[in-house]
C-alpha cells in the first residue's frame, strides 16, 4: 500500500517528515494555494502512484468546542472563493466549480478509519470532523473570517488547499482525507497573533495523529 501526505510549507514539511522518518510514506511539500495545491497532488499521482492521498498541515479554526491545536478530519470539502454564476446553470452553487461537485466527499473507508482514531490515541488532542473549506486567502481578520462563515456557518476549518486536492484527486479517482491542525481561531484573533504563537509552540502530538491514522490503514 502506497500512501502519499501533502503539506504546503517547509515547517509543516519538517514536522511531518520527522513523524514518519524511516517509513514507506511519501511526504512532500505542494507550495501554498490552490494551484501549487493541485500540481503538487497531480504530481504525486503521476510519479509515485499512490493509493491514497492524505492533505496535512495547519488551518483557521472555526465552531464552538474547536481549539488552537485540536485537528479537523473533513468529512466533507469545497471552496470558499469560487462563485461560477447562474447565468449558464441554474443548479451552481456558491463554492462549486461549475461541472463538478458542490462539494467532495472524502473516501468513505478513510473515515471510517479516522472517526475510529480517539479509541486509538492515547495523547491529549481532540479530533473534530467536519467541513473543511478552501480559498487563496490568508484569513487575518475577524471581517474575512465573518464573510466566509456567512456562507459556510458549519465549516470547521479554513486553509487553502485541501480542496484543491480533493478535486485533483476526485478528477483521478484516488481517494482522499484531510487532517488540519487548528493554528488560530479566527473569529477570536487579532492580526493572527495566534497563528504565529503556533509555530512557537506546537505539540508534535498534533501531527502524531496523521501517523496512527496511517498505522491504522
Amino acid at each position: 500500500m502506497k500512501i502519499g501526505i501533502i503539506v504546503a510549507m517547509d515547517k509543516e514539511l519538517r514536522q511531518l517528515q520527522e513523524v514518519f522518518r524511516g517509513s514507506d510514506v511519501l511526504v512532500q511539500k505542494c507550495g501554498i494555494g490552490k494551484v501549487n495545491a493541485a500540481l503538487g497532488a497531480q504530481r504525486m499521482i503521476n510519479e509515485f502512484h499512490p493509493d491514497y492521498i492524505i492533505s496535512s498541515g495547519c488551518a483557521g479554526g472555526n465552531g464552538d468546542g474547536v481549539n488552537v491545536q485540536d485537528v479537523i478530519v473533513s468529512t466533507e470539502l469545497c471552496y470558499h472563493d469560487v462563485y461560477c454564476g447562474k447565468a449558464i446553470d441554474e443548479t451552481t452553487v456558491y463554492g462549486q466549480v461549475q461541472g463538478l461537485p458542490a462539494r467532495y466527499g472524502v473516501d468513505s473507508y478513510l473515515l471510517r478509519k479516522a472517526l475510529l482514531l480517539p479509541s486509538r490515541l492515547n495523547i491529549p488532542v481532540k479530533i473534530h470532523p467536519g467541513l473543511i473549506v478552501t480559498g487563496d486567502w490568508f484569513v487575518d481578520t475577524k471581517e474575512k473570517m465573518h464573510e466566509i462563515i456567512d456562507h459556510f456557518p458549519e465549516a470547521k476549518a479554513v486553509d487553502m488547499e485541501s480542496c484543491a486536492i480533493a478535486q485533483t484527486c476526485y478528477i483521478n479517482n484516488v481517494p482522499f482525507i484531510s487532517f488540519r491542525v487548528v493554528s488560530d481561531m479566527p473569529l477570536h484573533d487579532t492580526a493572527a497573533s495566534q497563528y504565529h504563537n503556533f509555530w512557537d509552540t506546537v505539540a508534535e502530538n498534533s501531527f502524531q495523529i496523521t501517523k496512527t491514522f496511517v498505522e491504522s490503514l
